[in-house]
């Protein structure tokens, strides 16, 4: 049985007393194929060199809305820098992202992520690569540049993707896969249910955001690649099937979505 986590942060400084460790054991438990995923330019930078150090490590590359700088004029220098590393074309290059917006952090700056979100997707276009969207609480602003901004040609994943029928549906209407992460675990997750049954199976991610959100039993604890087995599990018992099943579907997704050759 091998697992494929679709989205984890190893570039992040919450990995930088025992990195190389915990990415060895992250290999050596099933999980044999896993994205290390940009939110910045430096991050972006740090996951090609993991790509470059490992194997089984995919990276992608992009500003998250969490890590904009202040003014548009900053934001135009930093996404030249962005198009500079995806534009290498570096065969480990797999996705424009993470890329969205984000209202529970920020609001007062809601233009300059919706601008940041929309030259990203077009420079996914330009590299026909799929889009990591992050979405929290922006559904409306998320869809409506999906559907009538910016279209994203090779559309992409929905990543931790909040619990909110309306999104799903509209996401899963448009094209794109819904990733599943430690949240779908939680005692208090009351519609985690309702949604895995909502998304087929053929639209199925799972991920860790590592080093965030742990699933039951580690949560509140540092997250690793191994916990993406709770993901599947929760997934395979909402779905009444094996966790061989869901690991196999997932892993075939990804490779799909990323276009990764087996």
């Amino acid at each position: 049985m091998e697992f494929f986590d679709s989205h984890a942060h190893y570039n992040d400084e919450k990995f930088e007393i025992d990195r190389d460790e915990v990415i060895s054991s992250v290999k050596a438990e099933e999980i044999t194929r896993l994205v290390s995923v940009g939110y910045s330019v430096e991050a972006s930078k740090f996951a090609e060199k993991l790509s470059n150090k490992y194997e089984f490590i995919y990276y992608s590359c992009g500003i998250s809305p969490n890590d904009l700088p202040q003014t548009e004029d900053e934001l135009w220098k930093k996404l030249e820098e962005i198009k500079k590393i995806a534009n290498q074309k570096h065969k480990k290059l797999v996705a424009i992202g993470e890329i969205g917006l984000d209202y529970y952090w920020n609001k007062e700056n809601m233009n300059l992520q919706k601008l940041a979100f929309i030259e990203q997707i077009k420079l996914a276009n330009e590299l026909e690569l799929p889009i990591i969207i992050h979405s929290r609480e922006a559904v409306v602003d998320t869809i409506d540049i999906l559907k009538n901004k910016q279209e994203s040609i090779n559309k992409g994943i929905f990543h931790c993707c909040p619990l909110n029928r309306e999104l799903v549906k509209e996401a899963l209407k448009l094209g794109y896969y819904i990733s599943f992460a430690g949240p779908i675990t939680f005692k208090n997750s009351k519609n985690a249910d309702e949604i895995i049954k909502m998304v087929p199976l053929d639209r199925i991610l799972i991920e860790t955001d590592s080093p965030y959100l742990s699933p039951e039993p580690n949560r509140g604890k540092r997250n690793d690649s191994r916990n993406v087995k709770y993901i599947a599990q929760k997934i395979s018992q909402v779905k009444e099937m094996t966790l061989e099943e869901i690991a196999k579907i997932t892993y075939e997704n990804a490779n799909k979505v990323f276009k990764i050759e087996n």
